[in-house]
């Protein structure tokens, strides 16, 4: 029977998927991961996920507030990463 995953292993995955080209984009991703990805329902979690493969200039547009996504459910992770941000800045 295979072994379940812990949290903390997953973290360190999507720490790694985290990785970007730009500095601005993994600091933002990386506290959403420390204070906020826990928190996310599973569909929550897969929408983040997807985000993760969006090119650095996109989601570099949609996390800084330049752009709006059309999807209500990447919107409302992007929402939720800003809102870390915004706390962790202040």
């Amino acid at each position: 029977m295979a072994e379940a995953v812990s949290n903390e292993a997953i973290n360190k995955r999507l720490l790694w998927s985290c990785r970007r080209g730009m500095l601005e984009l993994d600091l933002l991703l990386k506290d959403f991961i420390y204070q906020g990805y826990n928190s996310l329902e599973l569909p929550d979690r897969k929408i983040f996920k997807i985000l993760l493969d969006y090119p650095d200039a996109v989601l570099f547009d949609l996390l800084m507030g330049k752009s709006i996504a059309a999807d209500e459910g990447i919107a409302s992770v992007v929402k939720k990463i800003r809102s870390i941000a915004t706390s962790t800045a202040s």
